[in-house]
């Protein structure tokens, strides 16, 4: 098959987890022998087509219409400095639409048997492409509106709903998220389960040395009789930094060794900090307000004694399976819609971690204790992760699920 991939982020502009699945899919699908093209964001330092590892590249190259989009709509008037971020959105998903249809498959004369586009950001690319070129479209829906923010704009509420309502199929990366979206009234037979995947061969314990993560911990002025907590994402609301925070004293009463390090950047560094001072614990915890490179994420990885991911919304969280691949046991947050749940174990001899309520940083409290307090079943938590991964979230038994389905909407 050819495909017209139409995804906001896509190396080297990555922000986030979609821009890692991207790339990834997009290359083993091209490995499995079909062809993609990607369609993404150019930061204006990037070439307009390129061939990378196989898969052909389109970034067009967007002005700034912010003044003409805050004329046309109260709601973006609304949204001060950020209505230039719907500039761009816009213009990218005309331009891009416009160059696969015009450029690529009219004049030269590519024929293409599906699109495939993600989240909202892609959206208008995506139904202006299936229209035009009269092929099946995807809709992989990798969060929601509603589920980020709590309601959201409107605006993005509603492309949401139309992109559901015109893609010949949904996929979504959990039964928890499918859940949620059959809550809210998208079509529930339009709607497929495919989890995302990693690289172990990239996230193995294997490939770091132990001087190695003991240095990064003597970085954090973590010894090694200490216990080193992980947090790996963004500092919002919804990833359950904060309810961790506060969790942290109840778990120093049984564990004054644990040392907490939160590693990502966000709105909520300010509060965080100042939390960790009321609560007397400033010098227990560490932060890192950054979005390091992935070879020293992993790093981290592996200099930790036990990760902690107390989301409260989070479709997916690929954190887990980065973490499940390094042998590393999970406290995970599993109520709501999130789908670490799905990928630890919490029980039986396969267990890989344990569930808690990231609402309640006591639950969490009691997670973070329970796996300190016998350090030889968290490794072995640790090890039945990583034969989890192996099992069922490698990349290309991801892209295998993701072609069958693709191939179903072709032949059909």
């Amino acid at each position: 098959m050819r495909i017209a991939f139409f995804v906001w982020e896509y190396p080297p502009v990555v922000v986030g987890g979609l821009g890692m699945y991207a790339e990834n899919m997009a290359r083993t699908i091209v490995e499995l022998g079909h062809d993609v093209a990607v369609f993404a964001l150019n930061n204006g330092q990037l070439p307009t087509r390129e061939i990378m590892r196989g898969v052909e590249v389109h970034r067009p190259i967007i002005t700034d219409a912010s003044k003409v989009f805050s004329l046309l709509s109260e709601e973006l008037r609304g949204w001060g400095n950020n209505v230039k971020f719907f500039s761009d959105f816009f213009q990218y998903n005309l331009m891009s639409a416009s160059k696969l249809v015009n450029s690529l498959a009219r004049k030269e004369g590519f024929k293409y048997d599906l699109v495939s586009f993600h989240d909202w950001l892609n959206s208008v690319a995506g139904i202006i492409a299936k229209d035009e070129l009269k092929i099946p479209a995807v809709f992989h829906a990798h969060s929601t509106e509603w589920g980020r923010t709590g309601g959201g704009s409107a605006i993005v509420n509603r492309l949401e709903w139309e992109a559901a309502g015109q893609a010949e199929a949904i996929i979504t990366v959990s039964h928890g998220m499918k859940q949620d979206l059959v809550a809210h009234s998208w079509p529930e037979d339009k709607i497929h389960v495919i989890w995302n995947g990693i690289d172990p061969a990239i996230y193995d314990p294997g490939v770091c040395e132990r001087a190695d993560a003991q240095s990064l911990r003597a970085r954090y002025g973590i010894g090694q009789d200490d216990e080193m907590i992980l947090f790996v994402g963004r500092l919002t609301w919804v990833k359950g930094a904060r309810n961790l925070v506060q969790g942290m004293p109840q778990v120093l009463s049984r564990h004054p060794n644990a040392r907490l390090v939160l590693l990502g950047e966000g709105e909520e560094q300010g509060e965080l900090q100042a939390l960790a001072s009321k609560l007397g614990i400033a010098d227990k915890v560490r932060f890192r307000f950054e979005f390091v490179p992935e070879r020293e994420r992993i790093l981290h990885y592996a200099a930790a004694d036990l990760c902690v991911f107390p989301s409260t919304y989070e479709p997916f969280g690929i954190v887990g399976l980065e973490a499940m691949a390094m042998e590393r046991p999970l406290v995970v947050g599993a109520k709501g819609v999130v789908g670490l749940r799905e990928q630890v174990i919490p029980s039986g001899p396969d267990q890989t971690g344990v569930h808690v309520d990231g609402n309640s940083p006591m639950d969490i409290a009691w997670g973070i204790m329970a796996a300190l307090g016998d350090k030889e079943r968290a490794r072995m938590w640790g090890r039945n992760g990583r034969k989890r991964v192996l099992q069922h979230f490698t990349w290309t038994k991801v892209a295998e699920q993701t072609i069958r389905r693709y191939q179903e909407l072709v032949g059909g």
